[in-house]
């Protein structure tokens, strides 16, 4: 069976929402070694529609041109499978859309051949996994600095308590720390 494993950036109060505004001052060695290791272990990727704009208009210009050489080759050769309700036109190689259901889809991903799936960012994507105990690590980079507004993983929208148990907690040079949960067993 395939693992499913998401990483999200967070702000210290819990906001996950545009992290290319306020992360890299926080980006060290030890962040960019998690971060490879997440994303690079993984032969496929689940994103949410906005995250993968983003990522596909970054990345491939990226590897183009010669710069994450290692980190913008690996994204661009994995599987990226992407959520949306629109129909999308895809021009990053090895992209496809979620064709119908996304937690009818990730189950039966999960139980295919392969190795394991990552998601990166996509706050959506990453809550529905989790509501539907179809993630199997949660890992949160939580950056020292407050924001005091914008989207964070819940808002008041749980119906009930989602328990998770510690895996592991690092803290990186720059304070951030890379904290890993799991299902609650």
């Amino acid at each position: 069976m395939r693992t499913i494993t998401a990483g999200l950036f967070s702000a210290a109060d819990g906001v996950v929402a545009e992290p290319h505004e306020w992360h890299f001052p926080y980006f060290c060695d030890e962040l960019g070694a998690a971060v490879m290791e997440l994303v690079g272990g993984s032969d496929t990727i689940l994103f949410g529609r906005t995250t993968y704009d983003g990522f596909a208009e970054a990345w491939p210009a990226r590897e183009a041109a010669g710069q994450d050489v290692e980190l913008a080759k690996l994204l661009g050769d994995a599987r990226k499978i992407v959520v949306s309700h629109e129909q999308l036109d895809f021009t990053w190689r090895n992209s496809e859309q979620v064709p119908g259901d996304l937690l009818d889809f990730v189950r039966e991903l999960k139980a295919g051949e392969g190795g394991p799936v990552s998601v990166s960012g996509s706050v959506s994507v990453v809550r529905q996994l989790l509501r539907a105990g179809l993630l199997d690590e949660l890992h949160l980079f939580v950056h020292p600095i407050a924001l005091g507004r914008g989207l964070r993983l819940w808002q008041d929208d749980l119906d009930e308590p989602i328990k998770l148990r510690l895996i592991k907690c690092d803290v990186f040079k720059s304070g951030t720390l890379h904290v890993v949960y799991g299902p609650q067993d």
